[in-house]
């Protein structure tokens, strides 16, 4: 711990990464900015610019041996040019190299001027993408430099490059060139291993990471000799050594935003919790082991005089409002209140019907609150609220309005809490804060997350996983068919249907579009209607008022309709138990993750359940890849490990994100490894060199720091 110690002595970045952008030359107000837009405000900022690809112009590849849709850098001589402007204008030249082979120019967006440059015998150099031409191999706007004819100028101007050139992230207003200049400018700056250097110096052993300064210079100037496959795959040392440390400040600002949250007092609700118990022994069924062990976990967190800030997730079915409910009455139990928030109004009532069954039996009093509860119902509902009379309150964002007072909320529960952002949740919370502290929140959510997610997008949090199911839930079957079937779908409706089960119909599009998903829903209800004229077909979209969406989702659960066409609008929220059959149209245009949330529609009830994956040919590989992954596993967990290692996190998290991950460079599935040091050094770090934990997450996230107390 000494060495970690030693490291608060660092000397300050202030005279080098904390120097303006605006002092490197050539930066006046408008391009600072600029730059500023993207963030880039002081020298470090452009250190880790980092690029996103790789252009080789240290060797010249003779014309004769490119390949298509592989970048190259060819010279040879300007042989003819030709404007056309038979559709719209064009500029081709052609040029010859040594090996007397010949490679097209072709511009489409170009200048008088610049087309006057293209004189024959002009030796020219110029770097792109070969790719098959009317006449051959041709390059579309490569990028170029012209010399002098032949035989003239200085030969040593035109040097090929010693080192890979790097290509930044666009920056609006700002060529490529010139944001390549002023990362070189920054770098010219970098200060002295030692000054630069943040971690411990044994932080480093044994990983083969070279230090940050030389990880910079070899990540933005790679040495020709550079492995350029390890670098466009981010697994070069430089590269894993900025994402270690990338990662670690992610993980310290969370870890640092839980300890402020840990400042807080929190009622303990510790001691006997005699309603729970009754609530245990009137169920109908045994809690799982795991809604058992899930249970402890929570009630050992409300027992303690600071907050809990606990995630259970579950897969769709598991029991997770069991537990929310037995929670909420270790709270009602101690003469506490408690809260239930929901993302729609359907979920939420789904949930109240739930927990009045539940809890008014045991002489609980449960509230609701959603935007349709108007006039004097509302007014009688936050009457109840505040004078306490309303021990358990179920709602939608309604709870956070303006208005809304509760007597003691000891217990917040966020459900889906990935849908909702960090200020939703803390102003649940803050409707609770009061002289003897916060109330405890428990946030849940049926999207199963990595534990390398986890690990990593979580630290602020503790996790629990409810994984396993209640027994008698019945598997569903999941096949995957070629769109030319679908003649045999509406059969198989028409079959489920006389058999008095429902069915989904869901319709995707390509397009992240509202309008067009509305317009295929519309058409698809219009053709199935038609070719099912004995059967009521209902239709949902997000184009439609949320009042006439919710009329049809409860006609669909209460039996009224027997087919409901929709949009991926139902992924969260409708619990139809006679609902046996889904179709999902052009499937292999889904993430892994929503498609687990559809399917998770049906199978609720006792009936032997289906669900097929409707697909247009030809299918790519990593469509095939998650339709063959639906087929061979119904696990939730298993199925979130495999869309990370597709995706990403990013799908995951949802809008749980407040730049969670936008990393720089990091990659949570590729880089998973790193997490097992990343949080033995933070834990480390905060422990014996605070300051230096501060100034790793002031490098990496800066601004950008989750809120303090979320």
């Amino acid at each position: 711990m000494a060495r970690a110690g030693r490291q608060r002595a660092a000397p300050s970045l202030a005279d080098a990464g904390a120097v303006r952008v605006a002092s490197l030359p050539g930066v006046g107000p408008r391009m600072a900015e600029k730059l500023a837009a993207r963030g880039l405000l002081e020298l470090q900022d452009l250190w880790l610019l980092l690029p996103r690809q790789y252009e080789d112009r240290t060797r010249l590849t003779p014309i004769r041996a490119l390949q298509p849709g592989v970048s190259a850098q060819v010279e040879g001589t300007v042989a003819a040019v030709e404007r056309g402007f038979r559709y719209r204008p064009s500029l081709r030249v052609a040029i010859v190299d040594d090996s007397r082979a010949t490679l097209v120019l072709r511009f489409f967006h170009f200048r008088g001027a610049q087309a006057a440059q293209f004189v024959p015998g002009t030796r020219i150099r110029c770097y792109g993408s070969a790719r098959p031409g009317q006449h051959g191999l041709e390059m579309v706007h490569p990028s170029y430099r012209l010399f002098a004819q032949e035989g003239e100028g200085d030969a040593g101007a035109d040097a090929l490059d010693e080192q890979l050139s790097p290509v930044y992230p666009a920056i609006e207003g700002i060529g490529p060139a010139t944001v390549r200049r002023l990362v070189g400018l920054a770098l010219d700056r970098l200060p002295a291993e030692g000054e630069l250097e943040l971690l411990p110096p044994d932080a480093l052993d044994g990983l083969g990471m070279p230090s940050l300064r030389a990880a910079l210079l070899a990540v933005h100037r790679p040495a020709r000799d550079a492995d350029v496959a390890a670098l466009l795959e981010g697994r070069s040392p430089a590269q894993r050594r900025l994402a270690m440390e990338e990662m670690l400040a992610h993980h310290l600002s969370l870890r640092r935003q839980r300890i402020a949250l840990q400042q807080h007092a929190a009622p303990a609700l510790d001691g006997p919790a005699p309603l729970a118990e009754r609530l245990r022994g009137a169920l109908p069924f045994a809690l799982t082991g795991a809604q058992a062990r899930v249970f402890e976990q929570v009630r050992a967190d409300l027992a303690q005089p600071r907050p809990m800030l606990r995630l259970v997730q579950g897969d769709v079915g598991s029991g997770k409002t069991v537990v929310a409910a037995l929670a909420a009455l270790v709270a009602i139990g101690r003469g506490r209140q408690a809260a239930l928030m929901a993302p729609t109004e359907l979920l939420a009532e789904q949930h109240l019907a739930n927990l009045r069954a539940w809890l008014e039996p045991l002489g609980v009093r449960v509230a609701w609150l959603a935007g349709k509860v108007t006039g004097k119902a509302r007014a009688a509902a936050l009457a109840h609220i505040a004078s306490g009379e309303a021990q358990l309150v179920v709602g939608t964002h309604a709870l956070m309005q303006e208005g809304v007072v509760f007597r003691d909320l000891a217990l917040a529960i966020v459900d889906e809490q990935h849908r909702f952002g960090v200020h939703q949740r803390l102003a649940l919370r803050d409707k609770g804060a009061s002289g003897s502290g916060v109330p405890h929140q428990l946030v849940m959510t049926a999207t199963p997350i990595p534990r390398t997610l986890a690990m990593a997008a979580y630290a602020d949090l503790d996790v629990s996983a409810i994984d396993e199911l209640p027994p008698g839930r019945t598997p569903v079957q999941t096949v995957a068919l070629a769109a030319d079937r679908r003649p045999e779908l509406v059969e198989r409706i028409r079959a489920a249907c006389a058999e008095g089960r429902q069915a989904y119909w869901v319709c995707t599009l390509i397009e992240e579009s509202d309008e067009l998903e509305a317009q295929a829903a519309q058409s698809t209800h219009e053709a199935l209607s038609k070719a099912l004229p004995g059967l009521r077909v209902g239709l949902v979209h997000g184009r439609m008022a949320a009042r006439e969406k919710q009329a049809t989702m409860r006609a669909f659960k209460d039996g009224q309709l027997q087919l409901l066409v929709a949009t991926t609008v139902i992924e969260v929220g409708v619990d139809v138990p006679n609902a046996s059959l889904m179709i999902i149209e052009n499937a292999e245009r889904l993430g892994l993750a929503q498609l687990h949330q559809l399917r998770g529609r049906v199978g609720r009830g006792s009936a032997a359940s289906s669900c097929v994956l409707l697909y247009r040919a030809p299918l790519s590989a990593l469509a095939r890849q998650r339709l063959e992954t639906m087929r061979s596993t119904s696990d939730g967990f298993e199925i979130a490990e495999k869309d990370l290692a597709l995706r990403g996190p990013g799908e995951l998290l949802g809008t749980r994100q407040t730049g969670l991950a936008a990393f720089r460079l990091a990659d949570l599935a590729r880089d998973a490894d790193l997490l097992p040091q990343v949080h033995a050094l933070g834990e480390r770090l905060l422990a014996a060199a605070p300051a230096v934990a501060d100034r790793i997450v002031a490098r990496w996230v800066g601004g950008a720091a989750r809120y303090a107390a979320a």
